[in-house]
């Protein structure tokens, strides 16, 4: 491209995302390619009417003619009643994280579950999927739910403590798999025994929520282990894991893969994985 793109603009809506890596990632991404792009956050924390504001947020984003936005906790699923249509894979999930305004209607799409699958590609390419252990059925869950079967895991056994909500992700999952069975698991010490691996997709371990989500003496050397979240990239379930010698893989790629999904839905260019990890990496050693 010789010239800039003027005034190109997209966000970030949810709450507690002041330290979200995202925007740094989307607006370098967009100076190397030339664009005049802006990413903002929106934190429904600090806005007045907090969550109960998203409806006349998006109303207001899209007649100032921003090109979309990504949405995270606690919207991904509020804001599917908001949207006009929903990609293949977002009605899948139950869960939105990107909404383009581009075409006049707002399009729901998920590249949460993308930037997992490509991340744990380069991550964990050889590991065993035969049967996987999921903690956490909320909408990053259900992202991830999809992603195992698109990477073709036998069987995912999803544990939560709310036991129905983890019933209903397994139903909903296996109404869309044509290969992986989905089964909710009510006794995670019985049935996380014969996997193969662990992916952790609950809040606790991040920075404000601290600790494991698991008894760590259920985790062995024979397991791997995924983590989802990078705020700290070191978890102290990872950090267990490792000890004990397990192949492990930190949220940075997702964090990656999800923000490059975006911003080519956003722009319609292409990103560069390498640079936006660079950027990712970059803002850590910050």
């Amino acid at each position: 491209m010789s010239d800039a793109r003027t005034n190109l603009r997209a966000g970030l809506i949810g709450s507690s995302i002041q330290a979200s890596r995202t925007p740094t990632m989307q607006m370098r991404e967009g100076a190397a390619q030339n664009l005049d792009y802006s990413y903002e956050i929106f934190d429904l924390d600090v806005m007045p009417g907090g969550p109960a504001s998203l409806p006349s947020l998006l109303d207001r984003l899209q007649a100032e003619g921003y090109a979309g936005v990504n949405i995270t906790h606690p919207a991904k699923q509020q804001v599917i009643d908001l949207i006009d249509d929903l990609s293949p894979d977002a009605r899948a999930i139950a869960a939105v994280n990107t909404v383009t305004f581009g075409t006049g209607k707002r399009v729901g799409r998920n590249t949460d579950w993308w930037g997992f699958a490509e991340a744990f590609r380069r991550g964990l390419p050889t590991v065993p999927l035969g049967r996987v252990m999921q903690l956490g059925a909320g909408g990053a869950g259900a992202a991830i739910s999809y992603a195992l079967g698109q990477l073709g895991a036998g069987e995912v056994w999803i544990y939560d403590l709310d036991e129905q909500r983890a019933q209903v992700l397994a139903d909903r999952m296996n109404q869309s798999s044509e290969s992986t069975r989905f089964k909710a698991s009510f006794d995670i010490a019985r049935d996380f025994v014969t996997c193969n691996g662990l992916v952790h997709c609950t809040p606790m371990g991040m920075t404000k929520y601290p600790g494991i989500a698991l008894d760590p003496d259920l985790i062995s050397p024979n397991h791997w282990v995924s983590d989802i979240v990078y705020v700290p990239l070191e978890t102290e379930l990872l950090r267990v894991a490792r000890a004990k010698g397990c192949q492990v893989l930190d949220g940075s790629g997702m964090a990656v893969f999800q923000a490059v999904g975006a911003f080519e839905y956003f722009t319609g260019l292409p990103a560069n994985p390498d640079r936006m990890q660079s950027y990712f990496d970059a803002f850590e050693l910050a």
